[in-house]
């Protein structure tokens, strides 16, 4: 397409923030477009709810929901007021220019009046056999311990974390409420975590620490209904040494890298990555009239519920942002919503 879209509204990104930035946006008649990305082998249109099967702790889900089905719900909901989609990914974005100028992959380039970025963070992974076609079926392979780990799935079996930081300690103690023992692997002879996270994982009777070891496979075993993990095929960093560990569920906790590559440094970022906050809580970025929401700027809470509110949040900031005259009238930009 050679022609230039030309937007009130452009959200690039498509889990819970996106589409509750869009359900909101369309709702206030911005006829919001949503880049929702075009896929690649550890991130898909959804964000991270699409490698969970089950959802139990978002409202309004009294049995639960698997995140593909919630995201398409949100997706739906969105589309219902008028929001338009593009599954492409959004590989260019020039923010020195009003209105902002963005371009996609598949040749389109659009100009937005305000933007809102949704495009969330990607679970590291280690990148074994086994370890995404598990994470992707629900076959007990997870990257968030706080989303999955309370499932009757994981319940009373051996659980495996693998990392070394403070985000694996917290996994690993959180999921000692529900397994009967937690294997915490990792590769070197002592945790890069902080003293007292690692002192206190150290110190729970159900953890146990493999030093000097890490995961070259997850082993399945096939079951009704598809694979479910059985084992893990591990070696000795010092040896070389290797055997197979029987667990019933794998927790990878290495880190998250937020999808912040494409803003090419035109807006404040923290030391790892993610979209520096503004002061008060608020969405707004540095640049003005591009907010930003979800996980693309929060590394602590990461959870669907919390995405969905701060997608809620740019958007009602952008609403107000153009109702009070956007890039013309600069020092309006801080109106707060009401």
């Amino acid at each position: 397409m050679s022609d230039v879209m030309r937007e009130k509204v452009v959200i690039i990104g498509s889990g819970p923030a996106g589409w509750t930035a869009a359900i909101y946006a369309a709702r206030a008649n911005l006829d919001p477009v949503v880049f929702e990305g075009a896929g690649s082998r550890t991130m898909i249109p959804g964000g991270q709810l699409m490698f969970t099967t089950d959802v139990e702790n978002y409202p309004g889900f009294p049995t639960g929901v698997t995140g593909p089905e919630m995201m398409m719900a949100f997706k739906q909901q969105a589309e219902r007021f008028g929001t338009r989609v593009f599954t492409e990914d959004v590989v260019k974005i020039d923010l020195s220019v009003y209105p902002r100028r963005i371009e996609t992959n598949m040749g389109k380039t659009v100009e937005a009046d305000a933007v809102i970025i949704a495009t969330g963070a990607n679970a590291k992974w280690l990148g074994v056999p086994g370890e995404e076609h598990l994470a992707r079926t629900g076959g007990g392979v997870s990257a968030c311990a706080v989303c999955d780990g309370a499932l009757p799935f994981f319940r009373e079996k051996t659980l495996a974390v693998v990392g070394g930081g403070d985000s694996a300690m917290e996994e690993a103690i959180y999921l000692t409420n529900f397994a009967s023992k937690v294997l915490l692997i990792h590769r070197r002879d002592e945790f890069r975590a902080s003293k007292i996270m690692a002192d206190r994982a150290l110190a729970n009777p159900k953890i146990e620490v493999m030093w000097n070891t890490v995961v070259k496979e997850v082993v399945s075993a096939e079951v009704v209904g598809g694979d479910e993990i059985r084992a893990l095929r591990v070696a000795d960093t010092e040896t070389g040494d290797e055997r197979e560990v029987p667990v019933g569920g794998l927790f990878v906790a290495i880190g998250h890298k937020p999808n912040t590559d494409f803003l090419d440094g035109q807006i404040d970022l923290r030391e790892n990555g993610y979209i520096e906050p503004p002061a008060g809580g608020r969405t707004a970025t540095n640049v003005p009239g591009v907010f930003a929401a979800g996980d693309v700027t929060d590394d602590y809470y990461r959870q669907a519920i919390t995405a969905a509110g701060t997608g809620c949040m740019a958007a009602l900031e952008a609403e107000r942002w153009l109702a009070h005259g956007g890039i013309e009238a600069p020092e309006q930009a801080e109106v707060v919503p009401g």
